[in-house]
């Protein structure tokens, strides 16, 4: 059992370097293509049906760049297709989900305060929204505003403010931020995989059976493409949110999520400007920086009152039952709550420590037995906690908190 945990522990790591690593790929060439696109620059002597070129140096060599309006007249035999790395990110992406929000929903995903889920209705709840999300978005956009691209995009920041809130009323902040940003995924990763793909299909078909490409199929792609852009910052900002209690453990956690996206359009609209025109327009960094002192000042505005203080009358589940039933769960408890509960508590009392670290509470049994894995691997396996073992946690406190653990979770029991 004990091989079997620290296996899916790093089954867990290498599945979220490969979202990683997936994710740089997509979102590089995206960048890249972007700035490619706004930086081509007209010639007397361009191909016909080529809209514009750039040349470029890089790695000790120069390329030059030409981009048609619709496409070539005559199809190359080799043509490049941009495709896998967003499939793969989103694949990556929604393993990553399964493993960490999922499998782990009793102590990331369900918030008993705030909606008394089963494992299964938060699961539902999870998945479904992901899926009505980009209903909803492919909707819009195929709608008439389609061709207001500014109400369009307004519309769509409602819907992601809506989102963010509906979120926030039943899932941890950690788990609302994150599924911010799966849901917003998986609309740029289906832009890719149902629009902008086949929409290119269409126009390589056309012109290997010597039809002339309908512009239509450019202009719908180029949409779906700009929205992708402007998403970009974001995204990666809630992905990297689980590491910050500041912007997912407050009471406006919702706001703040809301508030990034409006950063993110601030940024790219500089620098998109400026691949552009050559100069990016100054006004967005002040209106970046104001955003960034709205988000950390809602970040320790608080009017919570406690509510989190009666989850010790919770009932438990069959796993959480066995861990406190178990032998040593007393002097577990004392452990935890004498080593780690100064700064793993609702209102820390470690010096300069506003937020629990990654929002885990550890001054309650009800605390401890929800989380008793990550107990287990942070403090009992590894030494990772305490940082630095700065609370002096012994090492034979650490062979108490393994064996209990291994006691109390036969291989039924674990998740």
């Amino acid at each position: 059992m004990d091989d079997f945990i620290i296996m899916w522990e790093w089954f867990a790591f290498a599945v979220r370097w490969l979202h990683v690593i997936t994710a740089i790929a997509w979102i590089g060439s995206s960048f890249y293509f972007i700035a490619l696109d706004l930086g081509l620059k007209k010639s007397p002597n361009l191909p016909a049906g080529a809209y514009g070129e750039e040349w470029q140096v890089h790695g000790g060599g120069f390329y030059h760049i030409q981009k048609y309006s619709v496409a070539p007249e005559n199809m190359p035999n080799h043509l490049t297709w941009f495709k896998w790395e967003s499939y793969a990110t989103w694949l990556s992406g929604a393993a990553m989900l399964m493993i960490v929000y999922w499998l782990g929903a009793e102590l990331y995903l369900i918030d008993p305060a705030k909606a008394d889920l089963s494992v299964f209705q938060a699961i539902i709840i999870s998945a479904g929204s992901l899926l009505v999300g980009w209903v909803v978005y492919d909707f819009l956009c195929k709608s008439a505003l389609g061709n207001n691209p500014t109400g369009l995009m307004l519309l769509l920041f409602v819907v992601l403010v809506v989102m963010s809130w509906g979120y926030n009323q039943i899932f941890t902040g950690r788990a609302a931020m994150l599924h911010l940003g799966a849901f917003t995924a998986t609309i740029m990763s289906a832009n890719v995989f149902l629009i902008i793909m086949p929409n290119q299909r269409i126009v390589v078909k056309d012109l290997k059976e010597g039809r002339t490409p309908d512009p239509k199929y450019g202009k719908i792609a180029k949409l779906r493409s700009t929205h992708n852009n402007y998403l970009t910052l974001p995204v990666l900002f809630l992905m990297l949110s689980n590491h910050y209690p500041l912007a997912f453990a407050t009471e406006y956690t919702w706001i703040i999520a809301s508030l990034v996206f409006l950063t993110g359009v601030t940024i790219r609209h500089y620098f998109n400007t400026l691949h552009a025109t050559g100069s990016g327009p100054t006004w967005t960094w002040m209106a970046t920086l104001v955003l960034f002192l709205i988000i950390a000042a809602l970040s320790t505005a608080s009017s919570w009152n406690g509510d989190y203080d009666d989850l010790e009358n919770q009932p438990l589940t069959k796993k959480q039952e066995s861990l406190m039933l178990a032998k040593g769960f007393d002097d577990i408890s004392d452990i935890i709550i004498s080593r780690c509960s100064m700064c793993h508590a609702r209102e820390p009392v470690w010096d300069g420590m506003i937020n629990a670290p990654k929002g885990v509470f550890l001054e309650t049994d009800y605390d401890i037995v929800r989380g008793a894995k990550e107990i287990y691997i942070q403090a009992g396996v590894s030494h990772a906690m305490p940082p630095a073992n700065i609370t002096n946690l012994a090492n034979e406190d650490r062979i108490k908190i393994v064996k209990w653990f291994r006691a109390a979770v036969p291989n039924k029991l674990l998740n």
